[in-house]
């Protein structure tokens, strides 16, 4: 997903000539692609992955940026063909986003929950799609981790991030148990808590988790969906890893001769001690085994569960060095059959770095190298041959005058600064009845924001109070979470540490310590994230 943090309300207006000037639209998209093995199908029961975490672009370009950085999207698991229209599935991770509204040059991370064809989305506590009054989404992700406040727009990294690895991962925990009828048939939600779970320096261990009935809900809206979605269904343990780039920002100019030059924002990828990009390490799939089991046995009177994946019920998936990219230089107004690709494999060659770490290698003569970035070639001249198109990297020199290229500058845009995000304040809300027992409290946070956040008994918290569960039900997660809470900490291991790189940090304003008496079984819930006034000295 550093530079300085970026003030979107003190950007100063350009004094030269910008993309942004110019008015262009144009923009560089696709994907990058990697190359995997095939994971066993009975390694069913969630995933989880380092990703590199670094500045894309040197300058956060605006609110039309969205890119995210390498990452997967998990689908729920069927016997044979899957169902036909129907998406739904867990993706976000680590990127930029156009509803971010706290944006710096540091990517965040956000959960990504989809509900059927996109009907709902679930980004984090209180974050998701639609408003207050219809939230799609918005109750969808419930806070477990009473050490760490997930921020309504997303978690922060440390600033300076470039190259450390972001370990995350999805794995279902039992906090729900199956509703049955009388002849022991299920009904309604399943037991299936996708539960995040972060290997970081400053935090490791399950922060949140989707509630089954953000799932759930889309079979009762629409009942041939039943038993199809997450919260039932095992995820499917092969997956595709990408990264996904809807826009980085870029200008198409042709010169009298008819010719076609594009130049692009400064692109980089960080780079390792040995001259090489890691983008992503130890791909890893679980059977229940890996955790759920001890868990399960724990909740039902058994010995505590130490929390750490088994290796035993794991799937440490290789890599190859194969992949490629299908990123596309074009202005907006360009034909889909006429947006031509970058000859990425000219300047970039993807590599197995070692059998479970995917990367690159990168031109000394068209790559760029500065400190710990390596930056790909900004300038690219377009070739015809037939029916093929492609674009060609090129020198500053070879590009005409005529085309202004040269004289364009990425700079920021002028935009103002976004509204807070704000949730309900009517007293009967569920916010406030039965509502926080401590603060509001607040912490600041590198990306140029404060939080707002409360201290709530966890199955008061607002996202349970709205997921269909009854109080009886919501009281029996509270006695397991007080178990979690006695037992699993934030500095023990959980997920496998990565065996090389180092451990990416996240902003430690997010690291709180619970109000006295308020150890076990309390949750930090945000209500409120807003611009931080500038401080004067």
């Amino acid at each position: 997903m550093l530079l300085a943090s970026s003030f979107l309300a003190v950007f100063a207006p350009c004094s030269s000539p910008t993309l942004a000037a110019t008015g262009g639209a144009d923009e560089m998209a696709g994907y990058l692609l990697v190359d995997t093995e095939k994971v066993p199908e009975e390694f069913n029961a969630g995933f989880s992955l380092y990703a590199a975490a670094w500045p894309l672009l040197a300058q956060y370009p605006g609110h039309n940026f969205q890119t995210g950085l390498f990452g997967t999207w998990m689908h729920a698991q069927y016997e044979g063909e899957p169902p036909k229209d129907l998406y739904s599935d867990i993706e976000g991770g680590l990127g930029w986003w156009r509803d971010t509204r706290f944006p710096t040059e540091t990517p965040k991370f956000i959960m990504g929950g989809v509900a059927v064809n996109f009907s709902e989305i679930a980004n984090g506590p209180a974050h998701g799609a639609g408003d207050w009054d219809r939230p799609r989404g918005l109750y969808g992700v419930a806070q477990l981790s009473p050490w760490l406040l997930f921020p309504i727009d997303g978690l922060d990294l440390a600033r300076g991030t470039c190259g450390e690895l972001f370990g995350y991962g999805y794995l279902p925990l039992p906090l729900v148990e199956a509703r049955k009828d009388s002849q022991g048939k299920e009904l309604g939600s399943a037991d299936n808590c996708w539960t995040l779970f972060l290997n970081t320096k400053s935090f490791k261990g399950p922060v949140c988790f989707f509630t089954p009935y953000f799932w759930a809900h889309s079979a009762i809206v629409e009942p041939k969906y039943a038993g199809l979605l997450l919260d039932k269904r095992p995820s499917a343990p092969n997956k595709a890893f990408q990264m996904e780039t809807q826009w980085v920002p870029a200008a198409v100019e042709t010169d009298a001769k008819n010719e076609t030059y594009a130049r692009v924002a400064p692109t980089s990828f960080p780079l390792n001690a040995d001259d090489k990009t890691v983008v992503l390490h130890r791909l890893t799939s679980y059977k229940k085994a890996a955790l759920w089991d001890a868990v399960k046995a724990w909740f039902d009177g058994g010995p505590p569960a130490s929390g750490t994946l088994d290796p035993a019920g794991a799937w440490l998936q290789k890599v190859r060095s194969g992949g490629g990219s299908t990123w596309r230089i074009y202005a907006e107004s360009t034909p889909k059959e006429q947006r031509a690709t970058l000859d990425w494999k000219s300047f970039a060659t993807p590599k197995a770095l070692d059998e479970f770490s995917y990367g690159y290698e990168w031109s000394t003569e068209l790559v760029q190298r500065a400190g710990k970035l390596a930056t790909l070639p900004e300038y690219y001249k377009l070739r015809v041959e037939g029916e093929k198109r492609q674009w060609i990297a090129a020198e500053a020199r070879e590009v005409p005058a005529s085309t202004g290229l040269q004289k364009l500058k990425f700079d920021p845009p002028h935009e103002e600064a976004q509204p807070p995000y704000e949730t309900p304040s009517a007293a009967k809300s569920c916010w406030k009845s039965p509502g926080p027992v401590a603060g509001p409290f607040t912490a600041r946070l590198r990306d140029g924001s404060v939080v707002t956040y409360s201290w709530y008994r966890f199955a008061d918290q607002p996202a349970l109070l709205n997921c269909g569960l009854s109080k009886a039900e919501r009281e029996r997660m509270q006695t397991l979470v007080e178990k979690l809470h006695r037992n699993w900490t934030k500095e023990r291991e959980y997920l496998a540490p990565p065996t090389r790189g180092k451990l990416a940090e996240l902003d430690p304003a997010q690291i709180v310590r619970p109000p006295q008496g308020l150890e076990i079984g309390y949750v930090p819930i945000a209500t409120r994230q807003e611009h931080a006034p500038v401080l004067r000295r």
